[in-house]
């Protein structure tokens, strides 16, 4: 997992202008403070906002279960490795079904562990996405038993998604909260 130094400090508060204030309204809590991926986006507000509208999709309107999209998104921090990523989602995963002993195997050489025939498949999907940026047609042959076409398109927007989040993340050198 990458540690790297920030390279894009987030904004504080005080440096919040109109746009970054309107663009972070929907990831304030009660306390109006936000994590320090959203108040780093926040330097480009009109992508932060794109950046939430999509990522509200992956997280609550997926025809995935929570449990499914975290064990691709874990395993995507994990081979994305981005230490920010898979820490955020481990608590995530954890309120979602999975539990310390499933997180810790999906970060083993492929992902071994004591998953469903569908769950290892969810892996290998993720495990292909990353590498190859494309599902074999015996994997989605595989897929395809399991889960139904708006599903199997699901799984490659969550993998997408997350892939590009690590990438900023990592470039941007995102710190985990204090």
């Amino acid at each position: 997992m990458r540690t790297d130094t920030p390279r894009i400090e987030p904004l504080v508060a005080a440096e919040w202008d109109e746009a970054a204030k309107e663009a972070l309204a929907p990831v304030l809590n009660d306390a109006g403070e936000t994590l320090n991926i959203f108040a780093t986006f926040a330097k480009n507000p009109i992508a932060l906002k794109a950046f939430l509208e999509w990522g509200t999709f992956i997280l609550f309107q997926t025809a995935l279960s929570a449990r499914e999209r975290e064990i691709l998104i874990l395993r995507v921090g994990h081979l994305g490795r981005s230490g920010y990523e898979f820490a955020q989602h481990t608590a995530i995963g954890l309120q979602s079904g999975l539990d310390s002993k499933d997180i810790k195997n999906l970060q083993n050489p492929g992902g071994t562990g004591d998953w469903t025939e569908a769950e290892s498949l969810l892996i290998r999907s993720a495990d292909q996405l990353m590498s190859d940026h494309h599902i074999s047609d015996d994997l989605w042959t595989s897929l395809s038993a399991h889960y139904s076409e708006k599903q199997l398109m699901d799984i490659v927007f969550v993998v997408g998604q997350y892939t590009q989040v690590c990438m900023a993340l990592n470039s941007f050198g995102v710190q985990l909260e204090s």
